[in-house]
C-alpha cells in the first residue's frame, strides 16, 4: 500500500469517527482567531479559550486598535496563564500595530502577508486561512500531527516545514485543512504521547507503529 491509499484509507475512517471537524478555539473574528491560535502555543485550547473569553467577551478587547493602545504591561497580564506570556503579549501588540499601519485593521487572507505578522509562522496562518476562508494553501502542523504521521510511518523526521511539504503531495488538496483537525482529535482521543492506546485506535492497522506494538504484546488489530 503506497503512502496516498495509506492516507485516503486514513481520512475515510476518521471522517467516519469525527464527521466535520471543527476548531476547538472560540473566536467571532478573523482577529480573535488570529490572536487565539497565537495564544495557544505551548497551552491548551482549553486555557486559551479561558483567556479569551475572560478577554474577548467579559473585558470587550478583541480588536488591533485596543491592543496597539494598551501597555505590554497589560496585555502581559491578560495572557499571563498561557504561558510564555511575554513574548506572547509582544507578538500581539506588534501584530495589531502592523494590522493598523498596512491593513486597515482587518486581518489579510494572504500567506505571505500573513507570515510576516509578529509570531505568526505557517501553522498560524494555515488555521487562520483554512478556518475563516476555507483556504488551504497548506497543511498545519502541530505537534500532534507531526508525532503521529511519524508514528503511522507516513513521515520520518520532525521539521515542520518539511513535513508540511510532504503531507502535501500525499494528501488530497480537499482534505488539507481537515486532516489535521483529524490528527489532532485523534491524538488527543486515543493516541495519547505518553500512553498511545493502539488496541482502541481505529487506525492501528494502517500504522507502523500500532502493529508493532501489538503485535509484541500479542494483540491482533483490526
Amino acid at each position: 500500500m503506497t503512502k496516498k491509499q495509506k492516507v485516503k484509507k486514513i481520512i475515510a475512517v476518521l471522517r467516519e469517527k469525527f464527521g466535520k471537524p471543527e476548531c476547538a478555539l472560540n473566536y467571532e473574528t478573523p482577529f480573535e482567531l488570529l490572536v487565539a491560535v497565537s495564544l495557544s502555543a505551548q497551552c491548551t485550547d482549553k486555557r486559551v479559550n479561558i483567556v479569551t473569553e475572560e478577554m474577548f467577551r467579559k473585558k470587550g478587547i478583541n480588536t488591533p486598535k485596543q491592543f496597539a493602545e494598551m501597555e505590554l504591561e497589560e496585555i502581559e497580564t491578560l495572557v499571563r496563564s498561557t504561558g510564555f506570556y511575554k513574548n506572547k503579549a509582544k507578538n500581539i501588540k506588534k501584530t495589531s500595530e502592523i494590522l493598523l499601519e498596512k491593513y486597515d485593521g482587518e486581518v489579510p487572507q494572504e500567506m505571505d502577508k500573513l507570515v510576516e505578522l509578529a509570531g505568526v509562522g505557517r501553522k498560524t496562518a494555515n488555521v487562520v486561512r483554512g478556518q475563516i476562508w476555507g483556504l488551504a494553501e497548506g497543511i498545519t502542523v502541530d505537534t500532534h500531527v507531526k508525532r503521529l504521521t511519524n508514528l503511522i510511518g507516513l513521515i520520518k523526521g520532525d521539521n515542520p516545514i518539511i513535513i508540511e511539504r510532504e503531507l502535501m503531495e500525499m494528501v488530497p488538496r480537499e482534505y488539507w485543512i481537515d486532516i489535521s483537525h483529524y490528527l489532532i482529535l485523534q491524538g488527543r482521543d486515543v493516541c495519547v504521547a505518553r500512553r498511545p492506546q493502539c488496541d482502541r485506535c481505529e487506525i492501528n492497522i494502517f500504522c507502523n507503529f500500532g502493529r508493532k506494538k501489538l503485535k509484541k504484546e500479542g494483540k491482533n488489530n483490526s
